[in-house]
């Protein structure tokens, strides 16, 4: 599988990250066979958060055995000191390591928690204080909204940047979701830039959901391969597999054949797009 920089980490990532959400639901025996999975296909990045139910406990046997063979990424929903260094503690231990290649900031989405998080008495004291003691290497944040994580690096000097990419998004492009700018400012800064949502379809369309995405993903071979094929084919690093076990073979196989897709072949699928619901809008 083709790896690439993660910006100043200098770390060589996969071209797919292993998401933790996947291992939300799952047993001890499920989460094993997925992360055999990825392990014998080379994946060598994991990105994890305490909000994803138990798969901080569902890795902690794997990190205690192959904590060298991964970039291990956690991340915190708090927004205050005191929380995120109780938060960052408590992931350490239920993922039973001494510490985390990338913390990030989780799920920052408006301006409002950007500046909580990073003012006096925010969770970047925490986090920052957890760098000096060891507990951590480099420092990222996540979220929905492009243009947020564009004065998010403006603020302060982000190591990693993690959000939504995909065709059906380009199709639908908004002032919340066009991540132009943010790419060009990441590459100016030599940040490394890491997207979700790769394979999103769009809203469920009804109440039934057939896998445990919050979204519609899609899930037949060719249409996986085009959908992460396009983002792979955007200046990025890598892009996290989708939140359902059952996905993740699918998501190796077509990362394993990756060709970047040429200008036209990009347009014609942003043109399919268009005739999709888009899962994030103004």
């Amino acid at each position: 599988m083709q790896k690439r920089r993660l910006g100043r980490t200098e770390h060589e990532s996969t071209v797919v990250i292993f998401g933790g959400a996947a291992l939300a639901s799952v047993s001890q025996k499920e989460a094993d066979q997925a992360m055999a999975l990825a392990l014998g296909h080379g994946v060598n990045h994991i990105d994890v958060a305490p909000s994803y139910g138990e798969a901080e406990l569902r890795l902690g046997p794997w990190m205690e055995r192959h904590r060298q063979d991964f970039f291990l990424a956690c991340k915190t929903e708090k927004r205050t000191k005191e929380e995120a260094a109780e938060a960052l503690r408590h992931s350490l231990e239920r993922l039973r390591v001494d510490h985390f290649d990338l913390y990030q900031l989780h799920g920052v989405s408006e301006l409002g928690e950007l500046e909580v998080a990073l003012g006096p008495g925010g969770a970047m004291e925490a986090i920052l204080e957890g760098r000096e003691e060891g507990l951590l290497r480099f420092i990222g944040i996540t979220g929905h909204c492009p243009a947020t994580q564009v004065e998010a690096l403006k603020r302060f000097d982000f190591d990693t940047v993690m959000f939504p990419l995909n065709f059906v998004l380009r199709a639908h492009c908004s002032e919340r979701n066009d991540w132009e700018e943010l790419l060009k400012l990441a590459k100016e800064k030599d940040v490394g830039v890491m997207t979700i949502k790769a394979i999103t379809k769009g809203p469920w369309p009804t109440e039934t959901h057939t896998y445990h995405t919050w979204y519609e993903p899609f899930d037949d071979q060719e249409a996986i391969d085009r959908a992460l094929w396009f983002t792979l084919s955007q200046d990025v690093t890598a892009a996290v597999i989708a939140a359902d076990v059952r996905l993740i073979p699918k998501v190796v196989d077509a990362a394993e054949r990756f060709r970047p897709l040429s200008q036209e072949e990009q347009a014609q699928l942003v043109i399919t797009g268009s005739e999709l619901r888009p899962l994030f809008t103004d």
